[in-house]
């Protein structure tokens, strides 16, 4: 079993949720991804996941590099895939899909990911009040519902940017989704301050859809 850590001393999120299901004889294989955006760093550390999972396989070896909500989004396993079928083209692959955040998140809040002719944003969250002001424009007039992910940090100016545009009774908050401890609840209902790096936001803005 392969699963990212952050360091080479942690556990790992991913592994931390299947602890529970692995049996005493399974082997680990932690795989290093630092938090850090320099392309050189980010491409050693893919590049050196793939040999590794790539070894093993040579040996014989049936391996699960794990990988919370769904590899194919803003997940560092599609990094590992694209290094894998690059560099180690001869490696059998079978990617099994998962359940998003954003997701599990509209289904925990019973909340519509998106109506009728709605389109739907996926994206992080951006990086200062105007890029958000900007997205928040583009989207209404497009009527777009957004699906923000990293929250964080950003929830102290975000908060009080939706609050000024009237926006926070129809946004919903999640944070730890998928964990025992998880909130999904109108964004009304939470403070601005700084979030945990596992949180999102769903914003609907105003609707031409017909609802019932």
């Amino acid at each position: 079993m392969a699963y990212p850590v952050a360091r080479p001393e942690a556990v790992g999120m991913a592994a931390s949720i299947v602890a529970s299901y692995l049996q005493p004889n399974q082997r680990h294989l932690p795989l290093v991804f630092p938090m850090v955006t320099e392309p050189d760093a980010l491409q050693e550390a893919w590049r050196a996941a793939a040999s590794a999972l790539a070894k093993e396989v040579s040996q014989g070896h049936r391996v699960v590099f794990l990988c919370e909500g769904d590899i194919s989004l803003f997940a560092t396993g599609s990094y590992v895939l694209l290094a894998l079928q690059r560099h180690h083209p001869d490696v059998s692959l079978q990617v099994i899909p998962g359940i998003s955040s954003v997701s599990a998140a509209a289904a925990a809040g019973a909340w519509p990911l998106a109506l009728q002719r709605e389109g739907l944003l996926i994206r992080p969250c951006p990086e200062t009040p105007a890029a958000m002001e900007a997205l928040l424009d583009q989207a209404e007039e497009s009527g777009t519902v957004l699906a923000l992910i990293k929250l964080g940090v950003r929830w102290q100016w975000i908060q009080p940017l939706l609050r000024a545009r009237g926006l926070l009774d129809q946004t919903l908050f999640a944070e730890r989704i998928g964990w025992g401890d998880q909130q999904v609840v109108p964004a009304a209902a939470v403070q601005a301050g700084s979030r945990p790096y596992f949180s999102l936001l769903l914003v609907r803005q105003s609707s031409s859809v017909v609802l019932p």
